[in-house]
């Protein structure tokens, strides 16, 4: 969906839910237009409700964490969901001007299982534990908030369909794609060697001199469970709840070789190099497969999605109250920042800006 692509996260601490002003401008996207008066009600709304703060922290990457008093959100948090609020209104006003298109009650009824899918999916990604289900989260957001961001919502699957790079989420489709690209299913064993960084010179000569992989794992690495068996550290499917990371480890390495370039990893306060080896590579049958082929298929639509939505995004006419961030651009394209602080060398008794910064209801 439009929203997967995930930031760098932030916490701020606490500053204005929305801001004092009774004059704010909401957000406006060529000719849609958000309130001030319903983005308030829409930030009340999230920092009441811890179950929908988790459900939207995982899906923008962002944590609605809340600000430095009651009934407020982080800068970070406020700013993060103006930006998703942009993001829909941009989709949706596209595809109804220029695609002519309204989401009718059977689109929306399907938008609602799809989004809810979504905030559970992205929940789970993340690792997080929130309190109560998706549907609970939706429910927690007024009946305004809610209506809109399924719209947008809807708007977004609309045009995602309509998309040559899009793979349907149906069997056929996903059996197809991954047929196109099996080994990115194969059930991987590896082996891997924790190397002092004291000890990766000697350790990399080694490998260029041909050690094998159990010879390089019982003469340097630190990790005694797998050092004593040459290395080995196991075999995963695409079953296996860390695949992907492993996956992404190993990508483009040939088998029995240590990747040249280790990773670098924190182990009670100490840093080691981590190298990392494929020995064995199985297929593994659509049917095993299926439920990442579906997370696969999922990440390219939205990355396509994302793709054409921050090419609206760059022509659209966007206006963001300074009360609810700064809209620039960033190495992902146009997004809302959030409110910058003076600096402390630029105004008056600086030394009052040293603490809390303070909060507005």
């Amino acid at each position: 969906m439009r929203r997967l692509v995930v930031l760098l996260v932030v916490a701020l601490v606490g500053v204005t839910l929305y801001g004092a002003s009774g004059r704010a401008g909401g957000l406006r996207v060529n000719g849609a237009t958000i309130s001030g008066a319903t983005m308030r009600a829409e930030l009340n709304a999230i920092a009441q409700s811890p179950t929908l703060q988790c459900y939207l922290s995982a899906l923008s990457g962002v944590p609605e964490t809340p600000g430095a008093g009651g009934a407020t959100l982080s800068a970070a948090g406020v700013a993060a969901w103006s930006d998703a609020r942009v993001q829909g209104l941009t989709i949706a006003n596209y595809v109804t001007t220029t695609l002519h298109h309204t989401p009718s009650a059977a689109e929306m009824r399907a938008a609602r299982l799809s989004f809810e899918g979504e905030l559970t999916q992205q929940v789970s990604a993340h690792s997080l534990t929130c309190p109560g289900t998706a549907a609970q989260a939706l429910d927690a957001m007024t009946p305004e908030m809610r209506h809109g961001e399924l719209v947008d919502w809807a708007a977004s699957l609309y045009l995602e369909a309509k998309l040559n790079s899009t793979v349907p989420l149906t069997t056929p489709a996903l059996e197809s794609y991954f047929l196109a690209h099996q080994s990115n299913y194969d059930t991987l064993c590896v082996s891997i060697a924790v190397v002092s960084p004291a000890s990766v010179g000697a350790f990399e000569a080694a490998a260029k001199g041909g050690a094998s992989i159990a010879t390089l794992a019982h003469s340097f690495s630190l990790d005694a469970t797998s050092a004593k068996h040459g290395g080995a550290y196991g075999c995963y499917s695409p079953l296996t709840s860390s695949y992907a990371a492993i996956r992404g480890d190993v990508a483009g390495e040939a088998l029995n070789h240590f990747a040249a370039t280790p990773q670098y990893v924190n182990l009670s306060g100490t840093t080691y190099a981590l190298f990392v080896a494929v020995t064995k590579r199985t297929p593994t049958p659509f049917n095993e497969a299926e439920p990442l082929v579906l997370v696969d298929a999922r990440s390219q639509n939205a990355s396509s999605a994302n793709t054409v939505e921050k090419s609206l995004e760059y022509q659209a006419a966007v206006y963001v109250d300074p009360a609810l961030g700064r809209w620039g651009l960033d190495t992902t394209g146009p997004r809302v920042f959030a409110p910058a602080l003076p600096s402390t060398s630029s105004v008056l008794s600086p030394a009052s800006l040293q603490s809390t910064p303070a909060t507005y209801h």
